[in-house]
């Protein structure tokens, strides 16, 4: 009776679990790209709005001053998302490649910073309009 054994290939399945471990890192660098890019059309959208919405409510003198200022900045953060969330894939898609990635501080700061000075402009903007003697914000 000869037994016969399978040599066993350890390297294979190292390389298959490797390759697994890839794909699952190349999909959630996908969903992080598109979720910035819910956030930058979220971001002009509401851009939009704000100069709508003010172009509607308030007379010609304040139309200029303040809402086409804080819709245009809105879509401006919004386009500059789109830019550097396409560049931010493409070099994590490449680090994940050759096995190098380190995840970004300074991203995360940067959009903070500029959505937490978003939100400033928005509450400064409400109380502006609510101060207004033509404003509808705070009814008599």
């Amino acid at each position: 009776m000869q037994l016969s054994f399978k040599p066993m290939q350890v390297d294979d399945e190292k390389q298959t679990q490797q390759n697994l471990s890839r794909a699952i890192d190349r999909s959630a660098n996908e969903r992080t790209f598109l979720s910035w890019m819910r956030v930058a059309v979220a971001l002009m959208a509401f851009g939009v709005i704000i100069v709508r919405l003010r172009v509607g409510q308030l007379p010609v003198q304040y139309r200029q001053v303040m809402g086409w200022k804080l819709g245009l900045i809105f879509s401006l953060i919004g386009l500059a998302t789109v830019l550097i969330s396409t560049g931010k894939y493409f070099i994590v898609r490449r680090q994940i490649e050759e096995d190098t990635y380190e995840p970004s501080d300074w991203l995360i700061f940067l959009f903070s910073s500029a959505v937490g000075l978003l939100g400033i402009g928005v509450i400064y903007f409400i109380f502006v309009a609510a101060v207004s003697p033509s404003s509808s914000v705070i009814p008599d």
